[in-house]
């Protein structure tokens, strides 16, 4: 992998104004319209969303993440893709660098809706 350099500093005020929390990704289906997005519902505690995900052709079976924790980011607005809304984003590590993407996900298990930072 070659690594990509650092991106420009930012502030603690920027970093303070994304919102990532854990979830339970309680169901992953198909977008019927997409070739790449699956859509997960994910339990929040106090709520669920529904985040659209290109996980499609990163794994051979996208429905094994049903049931783990991961991170999401939850403060974007929310945006239609293929039909669907998708509510957040699901923080996943290694697209960016052309490695297969991997999950970000709490090192024990945390109560859903618990916030990163």
């Amino acid at each position: 992998m070659k690594h990509a350099p650092i991106k420009e500093l930012i502030s603690m005020d920027d970093l303070d104004k994304i919102d990532i929390r854990v979830g339970t990704i309680t169901a992953v289906t198909e977008v019927a319209k997409s070739d790449k997005l699956m859509k997960l519902t994910v339990d929040f505690g106090d709520h669920t969303r529904s985040i659209l995900a290109g996980i499609k052709q990163e794994r051979e079976d996208p429905t094994e993440i049903t049931g783990k924790q991961a991170l999401f980011v939850v403060n974007l607005p929310e945006r239609k893709m293929a039909g669907e809304l998708s509510q957040g984003m699901l923080f996943d590590i290694g697209y960016e660098d052309k490695q297969i993407p991997c999950l970000a996900v709490p090192e024990k298990e945390l109560p859903n809706g618990c916030r990163a930072g």
